[in-house]
């Protein structure tokens, strides 16, 4: 009898493994079938819940820096607290990347995962559409809430000029602690208390604002082809223009509107690393594709 129920133990993880590899099989076929679109949708809607259940049980997110070596992460980077600071956030990959002047570059210092944001891809139109924004934006100390309800929080902005120009309409939408998201960017406590700690930092220093650029997902041509018809393709493309700049430069562009239009002008013109986006034709800048 305890050889028989000993067996019976021992096919249990097996049976399990066989399920859960025939299910990767099926999801993998699927996957293959539908419009990228379609599958992104669905993977994000994946990750939300499988994100949401890992802070519920008091889990890190996958991909969680070392938040207890952050000093030692600071010193083998030959980086500094009170530098200048850039953020780039990518819904699809559920990342938040923190960059930190160095030599007159800007740097990356730690990739965070995102536990939620809300809605699809594509930015957001109007109050009440629960969508997390897309596009560039600017933080101050303004902009800072140490006693938010989601424990720390900084306001992105929204709308910004271009956001103002397109008619959009929405308010209070952040990056803060926790797991809940109705159209902002929630990065647990853990992870904003660590963010937090630079950022006051660098606005305690000689940076005024930084810079925070919001993507679909990683612009790249590859990234972009499966949606060249889909309804925000050209938004994306007007974007991706100042994805590059920064990937070229590693400066963050200055950012203005000009006819409704996203303008950006190279860092490694201008400099400068506080403006807000500005509703004005700059000068030497290269105006995104129209939408």
């Amino acid at each position: 009898m305890a050889d028989a129920i000993s067996a019976k133990k021992r096919r249990k993880p097996r049976l399990t493994g066989v399920i859960i590899t025939a299910l990767i099989v099926i999801f993998a076929v699927v996957a293959a079938l539908v419009p990228p679109p379609v599958r992104d949708g669905y993977v994000i809607s994946l990750q939300r819940h499988y994100r949401v259940w890992l802070a519920s049980t008091g889990q890190p997110m996958p991909g969680t820096p070392d938040l207890a070596r952050f000093d030692e992460r600071l010193k083998e980077k030959g980086m500094a607290l009170g530098s200048p600071i850039f953020m780039r956030i990518f819904k699809r990959e559920f990342e938040l990347e923190l960059f930190i002047l160095k030599d007159g570059r800007y740097e990356l210092f730690a990739t965070y995962p995102i536990c939620k944001w809300s809605g699809r891809l594509g930015p957001k139109l109007q109050t009440g559409d629960h969508q997390a924004p897309e596009g560039f934006y600017s933080v101050d100390k303004t902009s800072l809430n140490p006693n938010s309800r989601w424990h720390r929080s900084f306001n992105l902005g929204f709308p910004n000029a271009y956001d103002k120009a397109q008619g959009r309409t929405g308010s209070f939408l952040m990056v803060h602690g926790g797991c809940g998201s109705v159209g902002c960017y929630a990065m647990t406590n853990a992870v904003i208390d660590e963010i937090w700690a630079i950022v006051t930092r660098a606005l305690d220093g000689d940076q005024k604002r930084f810079q925070v650029q919001v993507y679909p997902f990683r612009m790249s041509e590859e990234n972009l082809d499966p949606y060249r018809g889909e309804r925000w393709a050209p938004f994306w493309t007007d974007l991706k223009a100042g994805y590059d700049l920064f990937e070229k430069d590693r400066l963050p562009p200055s950012v203005s509107v000009c006819e409704r239009r996203y303008a950006f002008t190279s860092g490694a013109i201008t400099r400068d690393v506080t403006g807000p986006v500005t509703a004005q034709c700059a000068a030497g800048s290269n105006t995104a594709a129209a939408f």
